[in-house]
């Protein structure tokens, strides 16, 4: 069989393969860094302008990754899910196990400066709340972070 009509063939099942593939660990931390790299480079409201708009460099897997970023009192100064939440003190916003997540994440910012914490959040893919982890980072004062949904 000719080596291009088989490659043609083979072509389209290799990227619904590598598109279904879920998010790891490395690349939501990486997803992390590289945002804190461009709002090195770029300044912080061109990162915040990226960051939160949908379909950008900062949303993987069909939007299921996405960065987002909070000062040290809760709340969104960029959110991968749009523009709707920013400005909004997440502080006490809880999740359906009545977790802090957004109270946790800041506590681990303040003590840490970065590393993953655990809660329930609804997956834009299916509209259902499930377990995620979200990495964190500090830079600048400013929480960098990303999420993953723990199957």
């Amino acid at each position: 069989m000719n080596r291009r009509f088989l490659s043609a063939l083979l072509l389209p099942a290799l990227c619904l393969t590598l598109a279904a593939q879920e998010a790891t660990p490395a690349e939501t931390e990486g997803l992390v860094k590289e945002a804190i790299a461009f709002a090195k480079a770029n300044g912080r409201e061109a990162a915040f302008k990226e960051i939160t708009r949908i379909g950008g460099r900062f949303h993987k897997h069909g939007g299921e990754l996405y960065v987002f970023v909070y000062d040290m009192d809760g709340k969104v100064l960029a959110h991968g899910q749009g523009a709707s939440k920013v400005g909004v003190n997440q502080m006490k916003a809880k999740d359906p196990d009545g977790v802090a997540f957004v109270e946790d994440r800041v506590k681990l910012a303040k003590t840490k400066g970065k590393g993953w914490h655990d809660y329930k959040y609804m997956n834009p893919k299916d509209g259902k709340k499930e377990p995620k982890t979200s990495y964190i980072e500090v830079w600048d004062g400013l929480i960098f972070g990303a999420g993953i949904y723990k199957k």
